[in-house]
């Protein structure tokens, strides 16, 4: 089958992220006191990204699959 469209994945990718980077802000971010923002904002991608990348996408992209009936 096709993979969902560019649109969708761009979609699913951003609910991966915004509570990633929403929790990240409210608990890496203040942990990090007066660091440099560039620093503060490097960590919390450093967190992000990977959770992102390998655990939160993949398994939304599976939901959506069984949801939407393609796989």
């Amino acid at each position: 089958m096709n993979p969902p469209s560019i649109h969708v994945r761009a979609f699913i990718t951003w609910l991966a992220i915004f509570p990633l980077v929403s929790l990240g802000f409210v608990t890496i971010v203040p942990a990090m006191g007066e660091a440099h923002p560039l620093l503060k904002v490097f960590v919390l991608t450093l967190v992000v990204v990977p959770l992102a990348v390998y655990l939160v996408v993949p398994n939304l992209m599976k939901a959506f699959m069984k949801v939407s009936g393609r796989k």
